[in-house]
Formats: structure tokens, sequence, C-alpha cells
């Protein structure tokens, strides 16, 4: 099995070590960097790709830099999707509103912006799939915001639940429902990227893979910034839901994690900065960070079916600032 440790090599798209290392922080935004890591990874695997043996029906796409125009359409698609389901997800809860967070009539307005916002979005990505002329990259991307939709739902109506934080999860239902809500469009997106050059189903198969624990890995690594921060405030709060809450959990069987649950109760609210030591001081965060790195090796062996290049070892980079915890 390949090691995950720190790479050197820049690439042609400028995704060095430094730049793979602001990707760990966001794939869109964070304060001081604006990335759209999904785009740029379908582009990093198609060139690391290549042109294929039998892409005759793709002489009519132009080439620049080893990628073709059809995957740089693609990889817009990509970034579309996702764009337009954060404008979704930013849809306020209007059964939830305080006096204090400001007129009910801006609250409605923004939510009516917010879904026509995201729907023009999504109408534009249709669009550009339709003159991809791909029907199975058509099928890929769909069943992909399929697979969106159906994760942020489940996200959703368990965070709507009064008593959610008692949802019983093993890690195994965990990944099923993170591959579908951070997972599925990337490395469906890799997938369908291979298809455009007309890759046999072993290429595409690796580039799903790479997407998939990719994804995967990067998750994991959000999880688990809250119990790994050198300076956490106490008034930061996480997911219950996340991996190493998760693993902790099953680590100490339901009873045990139910009973420090009820704890770190005060007044009816949860102390997180005390739950937070309690399951520091278990298991589940050592676990996570193996997990995360078990994924990290999972797509850096998919990456080994691809010729050395150096738009592979960007992609390598990535994987190395995601699996990176000192």
């Amino acid at each position: 099995m390949v090691a995950a440790k720190p790479g050197t090599s820049p690439d042609c798209l400028g995704m060095g070590p430094a730049m793979a290392e602001a990707s760990r922080r966001g794939l869109v935004h964070d304060s001081r960097h604006n990335l759209q890591l999904r785009g740029l990874v379908v582009l990093l695997i198609s060139k690391a790709a290549g042109p294929s043996s039998m892409n005759a029906s793709c002489q009519n796409y132009n080439m620049v830099s080893g990628i073709y125009s059809c995957q740089r359409s693609l990889a817009e698609i990509t970034e579309l999707i996702h764009t337009a389901l954060l404008v979704h997800r930013g849809i306020v809860n209007l059964n939830e509103l305080q006096s204090s967070d400001g007129p009910l009539k801006d609250m409605q307005f923004g939510n009516k912006i917010a879904i026509l916002s995201g729907d023009f979005l999504l109408a534009n990505a249709c669009n550009g799939l339709a003159l991809l002329q791909n029907t199975k990259v058509v099928e890929l991307l769909a069943s992909a915001l399929m697979d969106l939709v159906q994760g942020v739902y489940h996200e959703n109506s368990t965070s709507a639940k009064e008593n959610h934080i008692t949802e019983d999860i093993g890690i195994s239902t965990w990944k099923e429902q993170t591959f579908l809500s951070h997972g599925a469009l990337l490395a469906k997106s890799c997938q369908a990227a291979m298809e455009l050059a007309k890759h046999d189903a072993d290429v595409q198969d690796m580039a799903f893979q790479y997407g998939k624990h990719m994804a995967m890995s990067h998750k994991i690594n959000s999880d688990l910034q809250p119990f790994i921060k050198e300076k956490t405030s106490d008034s930061v709060t996480f997911n219950l839901n996340s991996a190493p809450v998760v693993l902790h959990q099953e680590f100490l069987g339901r009873d045990l994690w139910m009973k420090q649950i009820g704890e770190a109760q005060e007044k009816g609210r949860l102390d997180y900065a005390k739950l937070r030591e309690t399951i520091k001081a278990g298991k589940g965060v050592t676990s996570a960070i193996d997990l995360c790195r078990y994924h990290g090796n999972k797509a850096l062996e998919a990456l080994e079916s691809f010729p050395p290049s150096e738009a592979r070892s960007a992609l390598e980079n990535i994987v190395f600032a995601v699996t990176r915890f000192s």
C-alpha cells in the first residue's frame, strides 16, 4: 500500500503543495482563498489520463494542454451543480426564526432568491450537459445530482429532529451517507471525464475511485478539525454525526455514549466543550485519522494506473495535504 506523505511536485495548473494545503482548508472558499477544487480535480485527472487510443469521436473537440474542451466544460458543469447546491442549502428555516434575526419578509425574500438562483445554475448545468452530446455522461451527472439530494435530505431530516443527538448510526452507514452528500459528485465527474475521452472501463473506474476516496478523506479531515486544532473556542459546536463522534460511539457502545451525552448537558443545553474533551480522551479521534489516511491511500492507489506526470503529482499533493495532521 502506498503511504500518504507530503509531496513536493508542482503541476502545470499551479497545484503545488501550498495550493494543495489551501484546498484542504476549503473546497470552495475560505477567508484567504477562492478555490473551485472539484472542477480543478476534473481537469487534473483529465490531463493525467491523457488522450485515449479510442478517441476518434473526440476529434471534433479542441485539445489545449492535454485537456479536451468537452472535459473543460464538464469541470464547469461540476462546479455549477455544487454551487447550486450550496445556494439551495442557504435557505433559512422560517419556523426557527427569532425576532432578533431580522424582518420575516426579508428572510422570505432571501429564500425565494436562493431557490431561483440555485435553479438557474442547475438549468445552466443541464444545458451544458446536453451540449456535450454524451448520454452516459448525462446519466452519470444526473445520478450524482440524485445522490446529492438524497444525502442532503437525510442530513436535514436528521438535524430537524429535536432528539437528533440520539441518532444511532454505525461507521458503515456514515460512509454510505457521506458518499451520497459529499463524494458522489466528484467521483462521477471524474468518471465522466474519462468517458468523454473514450477511455475504457478500467480507467473510468480508477478515476471514480480517486474522486470517491479523495472526497471521503477530505470530509473526514473536515470533521476532525474541531478535535485537533490547537486553538478551539469552547463555544464551537460540532456535528454529533461526524466521523470522530460516530467512531467514538461505536467503541463505547450505545449506553455509555448516552450517559456521556447526559453528563455534558447543562440546563437543557449541550456543553460542546466538555463533550469534545470527553471524545478526545477516547479512541474516536485517532480512529478517524486512521480512516482518513486509509481513504487517502486508496486514492493514491487509484492514481498508480495513470502514467507519471505533473498532473498526477498535483492530484497526489491534494491527498497528501488532506491526510497530514502534524
